[in-house]
């Protein structure tokens, strides 16, 4: 049964009554006005409850769709319907042109008006539900969410607050795993692009001949395998924010068709020859020290002062310790409610031990660290909850010392891969070559290592 507030405005006050009867014995709530100039303070003093408003179209002081306008103006999300007793299809398609839901004709069935309130009413708890989705989402990924207190992080926190209003783009870095992506998020949610869609692209997740076609689509037939049409994520992002990571993984191809949509806003699908308009914020990170990369020649230069009209350095976990505590006592709580695992806290022998370890995976090697030790601990996380590479170091016995480094293998093999990864600059594709194994493993082992 319908639990929902609607307002009815009618004159006539024996159909009012009538017709407000039959909604609440359907089990609405229903508030009554006799004219627009009620109807509307009516409307204005109830305008978080009422989903639909059921308007005659001739009242004593106004007209119907004259007044749809201020309808929706009072109330945003409640759906109008308009009746009246001669109804035209010019009149009708003009509601529906300014937002009507519908336009019925009085007289007609109870059944069918009945339906379309239900369906008015269904439409306007959706864009409740959608609303609160999104303000909790815009609270989720808020700067106010960010914690930490170290200084290089509360720098970047304040510079990116400063320049998130402002439609320009900014670039990120830091190393893999620091938070780029929360910060990019942060940035959309403070700017006035926060309604609009958030697109994250993986530059190193494309393979170079389909990363093009992704980013700006193609049209049917312009390569093999083109069977349709296809938007590309600039056009998924249109009138939000194009939050490109990795971007130093572009080739130099993409690089120039991504330089000429900065600077006027204009791009082409792959196969087309009809110019687009790319609304979107540009927001982009890397892992690499992209104007030494532009010095070497290895990033077009004029691409790279195009994106850091506003450079944002994330600091590392190992530069930022002092924050360790904080961020693992969160994730904790938040881990264990997701996990729905009671877990009280950590020890203060397993918060010296995370707050001595490299961190190399930084932020999101601590989430995963401690998303294992909830899942395999009790109610306390302790030290035997911890991965193997958390055990300190023996000091005296050189025969133990060498027992244990056999055992890592995790621990070795996680090193090495960071090591090589920091000699190539990040790239992984140069990393895997020189490891010796598939893109895809490599990958597999980052996602594995929490390096990902």
């Amino acid at each position: 049964m319908p639990d929902s507030t609607l307002l009815l405005i009618e004159d006539e006050t024996h159909l009012r009554r009538l017709l407000a009867r039959v909604l609440e014995l359907e089990g609405y709530t229903v508030l009554q006005a006799e004219n627009a100039y009620r109807g509307l303070e009516t409307l204005r003093q109830h305008a978080h409850e009422v989903l639909v408003i059921l308007s005659d179209v001739k009242l004593p002081d106004g007209n119907g769709l004259e007044l749809l306008p201020r309808y929706k103006a009072a109330a945003p999300l409640a759906e109008v319907i308009l009746f009246t007793a001669h109804a035209t299809v010019a009149d009708g398609v003009q509601a529906m042109k300014q937002g009507a839901f519908d336009y019925l004709t009085k007289g007609g069935s109870d059944d069918q008006l009945l339906v379309t309130i239900e369906r008015a009413s269904e439409k306007a708890r959706l864009q409740q539900r959608v609303l609160a989705l999104e303000k909790q989402m815009g609270q989720h990924y808020s700067f106010g969410v960010m914690l930490g207190s170290a200084p290089a992080f509360v720098a970047a926190k304040v510079l990116a607050e400063r320049v998130a209003p402002a439609d320009t783009t900014v670039l990120l870095e830091g190393p893999t795993g620091a938070g780029k992506e929360l910060f990019a998020q942060a940035i959309h949610q403070a700017s006035l692009r926060a309604g609009k869609p958030f697109v994250a692209v993986n530059c190193s997740a494309f393979p170079k001949d389909l990363l093009e076609s992704a980013l700006f689509g193609h049209r049917q037939g312009s390569f093999t395998g083109a069977m349709s049409d296809q938007k590309g994520f600039l056009e998924e992002a249109k009138g939000g924010t194009l939050f490109l990571d990795e971007i130093g993984e572009l080739d130099l191809g993409a690089q120039a068709k991504l330089l000429r949509v900065l600077e006027t806003r204009q791009y082409f699908r792959v196969g087309d020859t009809k110019p687009r308009l790319a609304d979107v914020r540009v927001v982009a990170a890397t892992n690499r020290h992209l104007r030494q990369e532009a010095t070497a020649g290895h990033f077009r230069e004029d691409l790279y002062f195009r994106l850091a009209v506003v450079t944002v350095a994330v600091p590392a976990l190992s530069a930022r310790r002092e924050d360790i505590d904080q961020l693992a006592r969160h994730f904790t709580q938040e881990l264990a409610t997701k996990l729905r695992k009671r877990v009280r806290g950590l020890t203060p022998e397993a918060l010296r031990r995370l707050r001595h370890y490299p961190w190399p995976g930084n932020v999101r090697e601590l989430k995963n660290v401690l998303e294992r030790a909830v899942l395999l601990c009790g109610d306390e996380i302790g030290p035997e909850c911890l991965p193997p590479e958390f055990e300190p170091a023996p000091e005296n016995d050189p025969d133990e010392a060498r027992l244990d480094d056999g055992r890592r293998l995790y621990s070795v093999e996680k090193r090495h891969i960071q090591l090589v990864l920091r000699e190539v600059g990040g790239n992984k594709t140069e990393a895997a070559r020189q490891l010796g194994i598939g893109l895809t493993t490599l990958y597999r082992k980052l996602q594995e290592y929490g390096l990902a």
